[in-house]
């Protein structure tokens, strides 16, 4: 509060946006204390958080073997935390990340981090009980890894802590985005809620596991987004020997109630199936890969960009393939990510690129 007698300049003595009135002979000043308001998302992103403590060598170990000459390095990462910064760097929009870490150092660090990345946090709870999660990565010289996950404060992420987020945060939203390195039943309580605010949405089944093919899970997912491996787990094949067989896989995973599949295939690009239409088989960008610890997590960050922009499901996988290759080029999780105007200048540089209808 200041008081001012007159002896002074109003002028240089009031702040900018202080409220005044009058008594007597003085003005009593107050400055403004409403918090600014807070925007609300336009893309949210349900999922983990974890350090990445990686370790990258020659080639990858086998069972019980020991490889020397490795180079350690730690980076911020979780599926949940990269689709979300993924989602916030390619598209430049406030990106709503639903999420739970532990109070320690590494919890810290990551909602720091998040902030400084456009990303809104007000719904990141920090668990006294548990650890922030780790992922224990190795990576080798071609860029395929192997990777270990330590959950922790991820598994404290319950369906309250959806049910106690206002409706206003999914007021302004188009896409929601969730992989299932949290508990399912969280999962589905963040789907739930999406759609009842009519928001488009996304699941990585990833890692697959049993719960991955609930029925009521999938028929929340308007776009299911495997890779080959999980698209084998959800269908229960052995193995996909042709494109073929990529077409019954799609149908079957939609006749378990995903509307939309695109099964990504690293180098080989991916394989996307609309409700009513022809398999499509959209090929890779050619980049020199280095590291792909995080380029399924790029793809469906960039994936959600590209949907909450309008595009067609093809015009968004394709943004978000081109987004992927750069983030292969790249060491790391989340210091792999490109922004959008890399992403961009990308796919501008790419001669025009044609599609397999099947």
């Amino acid at each position: 509060m200041f008081l001012d007698s007159g002896r002074r300049s109003r002028d240089n003595l009031i702040p900018a946006g202080a409220l005044r009135c009058r008594t007597g002979n003085l003005e009593i000043v107050e400055l403004e204390t409403r918090t600014p308001s807070v925007p609300n998302p336009k893309i949210i992103v349900l999922g983990s958080v974890n350090t990445d403590l990686v370790v990258s060598s020659p080639r990858l170990p086998a069972a019980g073997e020991t490889v020397m000459g490795g180079n350690f390095y730690k980076s911020g990462g979780g599926k949940g935390a990269n689709q979300a910064v993924a989602a916030a760097r390619t598209s430049g929009l406030p990106v709503g990340f639903i999420a739970a870490v532990g109070n320690d150092d590494f919890g810290r660090h990551a909602i720091r981090q998040f902030r400084s990345e456009n990303m809104l946090t007000q719904h990141i709870r920090m668990v006294d009980d548990y650890a922030t999660g780790v992922a224990l990565i190795m990576v080798d010289e071609y860029g395929e890894n192997q990777i270990s996950v330590a959950s922790g404060a991820n598994a404290a992420l319950s369906p309250d802590d959806v049910a106690a987020i206002d409706d206003a945060f999914f007021s302004e939203a188009s896409v929601f985005v969730a992989c299932l390195e949290s508990p399912i039943e969280t999962v589905i309580a963040g789907l739930k809620r999406a759609k009842e605010a009519g928001l488009k949405t996304i699941l990585n089944p990833a890692p697959a596991s049993e719960e991955a093919c609930d029925r009521e899970l999938l028929q929340l997912v308007d776009v299911l987004t495997p890779n080959e491996s999980e698209a084998t787990f959800l269908s229960g094949w052995d193995e996909m020997k042709d494109l073929e067989d990529a077409c019954i896989w799609c149908e079957q995973l939609q006749q378990r109630g995903s509307r939309r599949i695109i099964i990504t295939r690293g180098d080989r690009g991916c394989i996307l199936k609309e409700e009513s239409s022809d398999v499509c088989l959209t090929p890779a960008f050619v980049v020199e890969a280095v590291d792909a610890t995080a380029a399924g997590d790029c793809f469906n960050g960039a994936l959600a960009t590209g949907l909450a922009e309008g595009r067609t499901l093809l015009e968004a996988a394709r943004f978000a393939m081109a987004a992927a290759a750069i983030s292969v080029t790249r060491r790391g999780a989340i210091p792999s990510l490109p922004t959008r105007e890399e992403v961009l200048q990308f796919l501008a540089s790419d001669p025009q690129r044609s599609e397999i209808r099947l």
